[in-house]
């Protein structure tokens, strides 16, 4: 099975895609994909529901809007630099230990949501990168646990304001957090059924032109590593969700750099995660 949320913004419901490609209303779970899902083993138990209770689900009509598939997180932790590629590209280097920075979790999206350029934006940017959400609370994990504390799988295209991000102080955050600049979704996968999330493919597309196309396998730090990193300088929560890095390609990357503009569409992958697609809108004062 794979989890989405569905419904409008700030209203969302918990839905299921079964095994037959069918998507569940399972608003009679009575949960949100959520810290208490996740710290209680809500993956198991929505499973052990849906045994019974899965003929009486109703089906989500087609053209339903989808939220992003994870439950406002406590945290939002992204990896930067950590396909050796885009760190040449960007002219930022190659680390010699997991960069991460924070996202605000208010930039969280669903992943076919418009992407607001913010006020003053020059230089919106994109990134397709493979997330993970945390299952249970990880302190100073070992890199040979590290992947039991993995609940799933699933996609966040990063936006960053680049002149917000390089050029007003050099705090990565505040060009990477405004409102819509992490689309979630379309799934959460959990972690059973992906075998090597280590070997998927992973690209991106403007106005239909192939701008990232790689393989999550190029990463400089393999996944136990980054959940082992990040627990030694911060306690994960269930439900957290940390992001690891894109492939070259990005817009600053570009000869010359290629940044997004209002009415340019972003369509993106990775392997049986699934797909999102924006559409970029200009800021407006009512929002």
């Amino acid at each position: 099975m794979k989890l989405f949320r569905f419904g409008p913004v700030g209203q969302e419901t918990p839905g299921v895609l079964n095994a037959a490609g069918l998507s569940l209303d399972v608003a009679a779970f009575g949960e949100d994909y959520d810290e208490k899902f996740f710290a209680t083993a809500g993956l198991a138990r929505l499973a052990a529901w849906l045994e019974t209770n899965a003929a009486a689900c109703p089906v989500v009509p087609p053209g339903t809007r989808l939220g992003p598939c994870v439950g406002r997180p406590s945290k939002l932790i992204a990896i930067g630099l950590n396909y050796r590629e885009h760190g040449v590209e960007t002219g930022l280097g190659t680390p010699t230990e997991p960069v991460f920075f924070l996202k605000a979790p208010s930039a969280i999206c669903g992943p076919n949501d418009e992407v607001i350029l913010p006020r003053d934006a020059t230089k919106l940017d994109y990134e397709t990168e493979m997330a993970f959400v945390i299952g249970r609370r990880a302190s100073y994990v070992s890199e040979a646990e590290a992947l039991s504390y993995v609940a799933g799988y699933t996609i966040l295209n990063d936006y960053s304001e680049r002149a917000f991000q390089l050029e007003r102080g050099g705090q990565w955050t505040k060009g990477k957090s405004a409102d819509t600049f992490a689309p979630l979704g379309p799934y959460l996968t959990p972690a059973a059924d992906v075998p090597d999330p280590q070997n998927l493919p992973i690209w991106l597309k403007v106005n239909g032109e192939l701008r990232q196309d790689g393989t999550t396998a190029d990463m400089l730090f393999a996944l136990p590593k980054l959940i082992s990193y990040v627990s030694e300088f911060m306690t994960l929560l269930p439900g957290d969700i940390i992001t690891t890095g894109s492939p070259a390609g990005s817009g600053v990357g570009l000869h010359p750099p290629q940044f997004l503009q209002a009415g340019d569409v972003v369509e993106l992958g990775i392997g049986e995660l699934g797909t999102q697609r924006q559409r970029i809108v200009p800021f407006r004062l009512s929002e």
